[in-house]
């Protein structure tokens, strides 16, 4: 078991390419923590750095208390599962799980009670005479998890395993991999674009962009307090709705946000945090699962009444998904499932305030 450190980490390419500026991670022993983000933000050539399969630039990343910058993958006592799996066609599954603790020159015996101890654990020892065609891609990534554990590793990386599989399989296999993690006490660093696999399994989430770690916490914090507009919007599916052309002002000493299309009062246990910047150009976040029909409104809520255009509607069995349309701005609501919105209908709809985001136009921060 161990930690793992990342301390001012670069991974420059030529021609002045920076994939990984300045990343800075502390991961707990034990730890599942999830590397997020868009294609190219830098979270593959982190973990592939973490692994010894990139070189490090600058900087230093640590396993436990040892650096391992100048270690050779063999040595640093992680196992990767990669996005493709990696597993050799000609050889069958059993010998697939095997190869690692052979090149470790592993006794036969333990060798042998270790793979068939986790074909068990993991519901593949019935397959351990075939080979990789042979078997389902939710199969595959079961021989690929089970080739790591096998090698007993202080660190598992995990790049991007389930984006192969159709949606049913990767619903099944987060939950198979989040009890794995649980079961086995291990250090746990994945990597994914996806933000419902980051929310779902992760104990913390790091979310990255354009090379730069954006913000770290747990997946609740994150979706609560996000730093930043780019947070925001990738943390959350469908994601936040923005309205940039806002300002924020005091009239009667009260605040409000004006958005142009509309204008919302602003819950008055935020004025403290808000009333530095009164006069500012600000952009208004708002979740779609905070907007309600008026007439299935929750309880609880701080509501403040608009109305709007229907435009899409999307019926998700559980909810309705509903874009609307208010001068020229289209903005997404997820509305209760009994509502009877329909494409051409002007709705009454409402916000809850307390659920409100305010960022800085030109930083593009929260205020703070």
């Amino acid at each position: 078991m161990a930690s793992v450190s990342f301390r001012n980490v670069w991974k420059k390419y030529a021609g002045d390419v920076v994939a990984v500026r300045e990343l800075n991670i502390e991961v707990a022993d034990k730890e599942f923590l999830v590397l997020v983000g868009p294609s190219g933000c830098g979270k593959s050539t982190s973990l592939r750095m973490l692994a010894g399969l990139e070189e490090i630039s600058e900087g230093e990343i640590l396993i436990g208390d040892r650096v391992v910058n100048n270690v050779a993958p063999k040595d640093r006592d992680i196992a990767m599962v990669f996005q493709s799996y990696a597993l050799y066609p000609h050889m069958t599954v059993y010998e697939n799980m095997a190869f690692g603790l052979r090149l470790r020159k592993t006794p036969k015996q333990v060798i042998d009670q270790r793979v068939r101890e986790v074909g068990k654990s993991l519901g593949i020892e019935q397959l351990l005479d075939r080979k990789p065609r042979q078997l389902s891609g939710g199969q595959r990534q079961r021989v690929a998890v089970g080739r790591a554990i096998v090698r007993e590793p202080a660190v598992f990386l995990m790049d991007e395993p389930l984006s192969n599989l159709d949606a049913k399989l990767r619903v099944e296999a987060r939950a198979f991999i989040s009890k794995l993690h649980q079961r086995l006490g291990t250090t746990f660093i994945y990597v994914t674009h996806d933000q419902v696999e980051a929310m779902t399994m992760g104990t913390r989430i790091a979310v990255m962009s354009a090379g730069e770690l954006q913000q770290i916490d747990t997946p609740q914090n994150l979706y609560d307090n996000p730093v930043n507009i780019f947070v925001a919007g990738f943390i959350g599916s469908p994601s936040m709705n923005f309205f940039d052309n806002c300002r924020l002002l005091e009239e009667g000493g009260k605040l409000f946000v004006d958005a142009r299309i509309f204008r919302l009062p602003v819950p008055q246990k935020r004025y403290e945090k808000y009333r530095p910047h009164v006069g500012s150009d600000v952009v208004l976040g708002i979740r779609p699962e905070n907007i309600h029909d008026s007439h299935f409104t929750p309880p609880g809520i701080e509501p403040a009444s608009i109305e709007a255009n229907v435009d899409v509607v999307e019926q998700m069995g559980h909810e309705k998904v509903i874009y609307l349309e208010e001068s020229g701005k289209t903005f997404i609501a997820r509305l209760d499932p009994r509502t009877t919105a329909v494409v051409g209908q002007r709705i009454p709809i409402v916000i809850d305030l307390a659920s409100m985001h305010l960022f800085d136009k030109k930083t593009e921060k929260a205020l703070e």
